[in-house]
């Protein structure tokens, strides 16, 4: 761009914060912006420079989170599924899993596991990944199945059902971790998944948003618990409120043997 001079520094703070986030910020308009001899300009300069570097070492990331997708492909499947679940840990509430199959050409910037990312942006991400994706399968297991046949098998119950509500069908499924029994359909085991691959890292997201929201009404009908702010996780909080109220209808009973108002079994 010419004539950076002839702008206030107020100006091309605003049309480089523009040019960003467009993606059409690039070397050559900060090499002609350097040509602008005010101390202002030049410390706008240091920092657009700054930017791009951390533009192409995202785009660089997304890239790379495809890799697996890529080999998929490479192999003759089109219709590629990552998988993954949310709520393994916590003493209550569901177990969620997600399968999303996105387009070839995707891009979303800012996809990651969904541990690494705040709650803004994974609701954020999570409205981006729905109006882009191919599908989206979603299994819900209740607390009630999991003391019955045990978290691993309500787990892989979750991860089947979700990839079974996928339309249209993948022909090709990537798991989180662990490998799920019975599938229909060919699959890959990548461990630490939601890092390392753009199809897993959606899933996870879908996975824990919707899991969250779930214990955020939870938290409206058992207010005293905190379901809200730790999600059903044995926090020292929510320890302390099983054993002051007892355990709730959606605590996990195989999960709270060791506390000692089991036998309180509803409130």
């Amino acid at each position: 761009m010419e004539g950076w001079h002839a702008l206030k520094l107020k100006e091309i703070e605003e049309l480089l914060g523009e040019l960003n986030k467009s993606h059409r910020l690039n070397s050559e308009i900060i090499k002609k912006l350097r040509a602008d001899p005010r101390r202002g300009a030049q410390r706008l300069a240091d920092r657009a420079q700054k930017e791009l570097e951390l533009m192409a070492d995202e785009d660089k990331r997304l890239s790379e989170m495809k890799t697996y997708e890529e080999e998929a492909r490479s192999r003759g499947f089109k219709r590629i599924a990552g998988v993954d679940e949310a709520g393994r840990g916590p003493l209550a509430g569901p177990v969620v899993a997600a399968s999303v199959i996105l387009p070839e050409d995707v891009f979303i910037e800012g996809i990651n596991d969904s541990k690494k990312l705040s709650p803004e942006q994974r609701e954020a991400l999570f409205q981006v990944i729905e109006s882009t994706s191919v599908a989206i399968g979603i299994e819900i297991i209740d607390h009630s199945i999991i003391d019955e046949v045990n978290i691993l098998q309500a787990t892989h119950m979750a991860m089947k059902g979700a990839v079974e509500r996928l339309e249209p069908l993948p022909d090709f499924v990537m798991v989180d971790g662990t490998s799920i029994p019975a599938l229909s359909v060919p699959a890959r085991s990548i461990p630490k998944g939601d890092s390392l691959s753009i199809s897993i890292a959606a899933a996870s997201i879908i996975a824990k948003v919707t899991r969250d929201r779930i214990m955020r009404e939870l938290d409206s009908l058992y207010p005293q618990y905190g379901f809200a702010r730790h999600k059903g996780y044995g926090t020292s909080e929510h320890i302390k409120a099983i054993n002051t109220y007892g355990l709730s209808p959606i605590h996990r009973r195989s999960f709270c043997k060791s506390f000692k108002q089991l036998s309180l079994v509803n409130i």
